[in-house]
């Protein structure tokens, strides 16, 4: 029998997934894959359970529902301070997922290398690989987690075809300055390179940071694949509902990937979300506040047990510093937790090229008495 692909051959599973899994097994309170556990808006609610009764249950147009991109170029025309063109310029993906792997198979060439930073999102590096690219890792250095010019202009200088961007940054939460964005897109010309940003966080921004969209930066709408998704910002991540912003000749050729890889995302999903995409400013400021509750809440328990953890510009994940317990393994130590302890999390080498085992990730998405019993039941860590 002839070998399968050499490409999944070193492939794993997603860590992030398996902890989910793991958490089930052991009844653990799951703060590993990064959905919440309270309800979206409920106007958004309110518009699915109307969708059962109205003919929008067959294929939508490919690449997105007429009235769902008028919908999302009004809202994302607001945000990125630029006019989308909602026919040419936005394709709706399932998912972010599939919005950044469309993304990649059209700018890269079997033999392209592609930047990615490191920690990262685990589907960057395999996005790269099934493309027959391969990746050049560029290290965020904790606990800033800041890039050293001098190193991601040398990864530049191996003419890579794009660069992926994450921001803010899963896990570490990091929110790039404009500065060095600026210094990012200043290479990304200079080297003529693409930029394929994942800004799926883009509204959960603690203060004093802001969001800078990569795209709208002078000179770099021409050379930019923006990738987002509704899973965060209206708490539907069961929903995979995604989606790329790019120039039309990009947009035409991400379309075409796009519609060979799942064909279009689900047709009643796409009018039920609409009532989100028409929520006014207030709902963007009540989203932040209550992540940056969450944030306060969260953080502010685990100082109270004394553990060291890194403190996120953004999204709402944590890194916690394990070096304490004497684990040689951060995914025995994950095990461990979600058995023993009754919590579950991420181990931090799943994100980092660099061998790094002393970090798991945990996010703070859930209601307040879901975090209150993550923290009482981490009290138990004591005793290690």
């Amino acid at each position: 029998m002839q070998a399968l692909s050499t490409r999944t051959a070193h492939f794993t599973d997603s860590v992030i997934r398996r902890m989910t899994r793991i958490s089930s097994r052991y009844g653990a309170v799951n703060l590993s894959q990064g959905f919440p556990d309270f309800d979206p808006p409920q106007a958004i609610l309110d518009r699915l359970a109307q969708t059962a009764g109205e003919n929008v249950h067959q294929y939508s147009v490919t690449w997105g529902a007429q009235n769902f991109r008028e919908a999302l170029a009004e809202k994302q025309s607001r945000f990125m301070g630029r006019p989308i063109d909602p026919d040419g310029e936005i394709t709706v993906t399932c998912g972010s997922t599939e919005a950044m792997m469309a993304a990649m198979m059209t700018v890269a060439n079997p033999g392209d290398k592609v930047i990615v930073f490191s920690p990262f999102y685990e589907n960057y590096g395999a996005d790269t690989i099934l493309s027959g690219a391969e990746p050049i890792y560029v290290p965020l250095t904790p606990p800033a987690f800041c890039f050293d010019p001098e190193t991601l202009e040398d990864a530049f200088r191996q003419r890579p075809k794009a660069l992926v961007l994450c921001n803010p940054s899963n896990p570490c939460g990091r929110v790039f300055t404009r500065e060095e964005l600026e210094t990012i897109a200043s290479l990304a010309a200079k080297y003529d390179a693409y930029v394929i940003t994942d800004e799926v966080y883009e509204h959960i921004v603690y203060a004093p940071h802001q969001h800078t969209y990569f795209a709208a930066l002078p000179g770099m709408w021409e050379r930019t694949i923006s990738c987002s998704s509704l899973s965060k910002t209206y708490s539907i991540t069961g929903w995979r509902l995604g989606y790329t912003i790019a120039p039309a000749e990009i947009s035409e050729r991400i379309k075409k990937v796009h519609d060979f890889l799942t064909v279009g995302a689900a047709a009643p999903l796409q009018e039920a979300v609409i009532p989100g995409l028409q929520f006014g400013q207030e709902y963007y400021d009540g989203l932040l506040a209550e992540y940056t509750h969450k944030r306060e809440l969260f953080l502010g328990g685990l100082d109270e047990l004394g553990l060291s953890h890194s403190t996120p510009e953004g999204a709402y994940y944590v890194l916690l510093d394990i070096s304490r317990y004497g684990f040689d393994s951060d995914l025995a130590f994950c095990e461990m937790l979600a058995r023993d302890i009754g919590v579950g999390a991420v181990p931090g080498s799943s994100f980092f090229r660099e061998p790094v085992n002393h970090l798991i990730r945990l996010h703070f998405a859930k209601r307040d008495e879901t975090l209150l019993n993550a923290l009482n039941r981490l009290e138990g860590l004591k005793k290690l």
